[in-house]
């Protein structure tokens, strides 16, 4: 027999109640409940870092966590970023710099880097690489990404 909770989480500033199952997680809850299918679930030990969020300010891997664990919490996946006429900066980035090739890890890179850049607005290349060292990527080689990470953060710090 399981057993279902209720939880209450705001993501990408709407408030959603809703009963999970104890053991749902929450990139399943997002993409499943939700129908936020950008987060992506790669390997589901939380290594490859496709799934990353934003949980109450801090990137975490959301394959790790539980929707129950969420309940009350503040969250923003990859859809949250941008406004609906336009990329957020470091989306535009990306897209310029060709930091994307499949895509499948990008929504975890362009989370990760959202954190990174509000708790450290003016990087250098060696804290960029160290920020997204817990992210895999198997098509880009890496350089386009840390290029567009250190040309979005100027963009992000006088916006």
């Amino acid at each position: 027999m399981s057993r279902k909770h209720n939880i209450i989480v705001t993501v990408n500033g709407k408030t959603y109640e809703r009963s999970v199952e104890a053991r749902m997680t929450l990139a399943d809850f997002l993409r499943d409940e939700l129908a936020l299918t950008g987060t992506h679930v790669g390997c589901e030990h939380g290594v490859c870092g496709a799934c990353t969020i934003m949980m109450n300010g801090e990137a975490i891997r959301s394959c790790l966590t539980l929707a129950v664990q969420t309940d009350g919490s503040r969250l923003m996946t990859v859809e949250g970023i941008a406004r609906p006429e336009e990329l957020h900066p470091l989306q535009t980035a990306f897209q310029e710099r060709h930091a994307l090739q499949c895509g499948f890890c990008t929504p975890g890179f362009l989370m990760t880097a959202y954190v990174f850049l509000k708790e450290t607005p003016a990087p250098t290349e060696a804290q960029v690489r160290e920020a997204i060292s817990g992210n895999i990527c198997r098509c880009t080689g890496y350089l386009p990404i840390i290029q567009a990470i250190l040309e979005a953060a100027p963009i992000m710090r006088s916006a």
